[in-house]
């Protein structure tokens, strides 16, 4: 069984709607694949029928941002009631701060490079949540930079001239806030130093206090080394391992299957979420 449990589609920072992400999916030979957009829910419905429709498998989900000690931190969050307002809040707080950023950010780019709210809005089309991505599309579509990822080497970069930060909570309170409402967390690519600073070890330590469940070992931002690392300290703190491509189609080089999940950890997730997986 081939399982990818961190994918984005266009409801935030993605390429595709929820159903041709699901396609995709299935077109990649996953069998059960999660939707973990960024901070929303608005596409799990159209994910759910595409992938009843075409015999897939889904994992209803949200990445959810936190930070600690001023880090930033993801939370694959897995199986929540949607509803809950433990997380539903938390995550509208976020949305809304990530617009504000973004809007700020464009201002402060403007003044050096030729861009406008309305060329992001133009790139985010149907995106619930609004970032940075949409804004290195807006470069991009303008000339500025050839892809995404040279928007975010410089333009764009956590600390750069034109970095604003967004509400993010503290990581233990989003670990409770996503026990709270039935999910399922797991932390997204903890070792990804590529991207930034990362946190230390006793940071899991408090994470496994507050309920966190697992760990993203198999990502592609991780170098071997960090593989093992991560392994050592899930083994030493009970938690699940994960592996999964963060997809986000053309946005990224993430393929879909690149780094995968057993499924026994996928049954594990299953049992302790409250909302139940889409059956293929």
């Amino acid at each position: 069984m081939r399982i990818d449990l961190h994918t984005h589609s266009s409801a935030s920072d993605g390429t595709e709607r929820p159903a041709d992400l699901v396609a995709s999916a299935r077109a990649a030979g996953l069998d059960v694949v999660a939707l973990t957009d960024h901070d929303t829910t608005a596409g799990w419905d159209e994910a759910a029928a595409a992938a009843r429709d075409l015999g897939i498998g889904l994992v209803r989900g949200t990445e959810v941002s936190a930070r600690s000690r001023g880090i930033s931190v993801h939370l694959l969050c897995y199986l929540q009631d949607p509803a809950h307002p433990a997380l539903a809040d938390e995550l509208a707080r976020a949305r809304d701060s990530r617009v504000h950023r973004a809007e700020r950010m464009v201002e402060l780019l403007a003044r050096d490079v030729p861009i406008t709210w309305a060329d992001v809005l133009e790139q985010a089309r149907d995106a619930v949540v609004v970032g940075r991505p949409h804004i290195a599309d807006a470069l991009v579509a303008r000339g500025v930079v050839p892809d995404r990822d040279a928007a975010f080497a410089h333009l764009l970069a956590t600390g750069g001239p034109y970095h604003v930060d967004h509400y993010a909570p503290e990581a233990p309170d989003a670990v409770a806030a996503i026990r709270a409402s039935g999910g399922v967390p797991v932390f997204a690519h903890p070792g990804a130093d590529a991207r930034g600073r990362i946190v230390p070890e006793r940071v899991f330590d408090e994470l496994a206090e507050a309920g966190l469940a697992g760990v993203e070992v198999h990502h592609r931002d991780h170098t071997p080394a960090q593989r093992e690392r991560l392994a050592g300290i899930a083994a030493r703190l009970g938690l699940l391992v994960t592996g999964s491509s963060d997809y986000h189609g053309d946005g990224k080089a993430n393929r879909l299957g690149e780094n995968l999940t057993d499924p026994q950890v996928l049954t594990a997730i299953a049992e302790q979420g409250t909302t139940e997986v889409v059956a293929a």
